[in-house]
């Protein structure tokens, strides 16, 4: 009678275990990519280190986080572009769901928002898919370690945006006037309400006393002023003295 076919990690044909013979020491990984022919090349280059058991290869992040919990593996292997659950996703659940199980993003995306958004959702190690094989080795045995890799460019880019600081905030928008007022009225309405009469205000605004005039008689109406005292009034009450 034949021997029975070795059964292969994971749920997908392409999800293959390294023949370390399942050595209890080797660091057990699970390989998460979208991309079929990335996928097989991870797992083959992963199978040639000695120390390194992968355990499953998935296709998705819901995936990586299922396999996870079936596998037990020491560090996932994680793309972050990937359909459905992204890899960024898929690490937030790991570290909330299973947080002994460390997440080493291998990713070409570089940009700062991919970088700390992976690192905040709990990765423990960012790399490139320029780094090498020793590059990757090194990363996951520091995973499991619970110490943190960064690829060399990864590190200068966070240096860099470090050194810039926090963007400047935009500038509050100041508080719509009420009833209506125009921004001159209301310059006119402070002076108005500071004691200052017409010719006083003409001068401080460069305008002549007729223009003065025109801004009180529309700011009169609109705050339903009958004269300057209820228009000083109104001022304080609306915090525009």
């Amino acid at each position: 009678m034949s021997a029975r076919p070795r059964e292969r990690a994971g749920v997908h044909e392409d999800a293959r275990v390294s023949g370390d013979g399942g050595r209890t020491d080797a660091l057990r990984v699970v390989v998460a990519d979208d991309q079929t022919v990335v996928r097989d090349g991870l797992v083959a280059l992963l199978g040639l280190l000695p120390d390194v058991e992968v355990v499953a290869a998935a296709r998705d992040g819901a995936e990586a986080v299922e396999l996870a919990h079936r596998h037990a593996p020491d560090v996932v292997l994680m793309d972050l572009g990937m359909p459905g659950v992204d890899g960024v996703e898929a690490t937030r659940r790991l570290a909330a769901e299973l947080p002994d199980v460390a997440v080493v993003v291998l990713t070409t995306y570089a940009d700062d928002t991919s970088i700390l958004a992976a690192l905040q959702a709990g990765a423990r190690g960012y790399l490139t898919k320029s780094a090498g094989r020793a590059d990757i080795a090194r990363a996951l045995h520091a995973a499991r370690a619970r110490q943190v890799v960064l690829d060399a460019d990864v590190q200068a880019r966070l240096l860099a945006a470090a050194a810039e600081g926090p963007p400047t905030p935009a500038p509050a928008a100041p508080p719509a006037l009420p009833d209506g007022l125009t921004d001159r009225e209301a310059e006119v309405l402070r002076l108005v309400a500071r004691g200052r009469s017409n010719g006083e205000i003409a001068r401080e605004l460069f305008v002549s006393v007729a223009t003065v005039k025109t801004h009180v008689n529309h700011l009169f109406a609109k705050t339903g002023s009958r004269d300057r005292a209820q228009a000083v009034a109104y001022a304080h009450e609306r915090g525009l003295a």
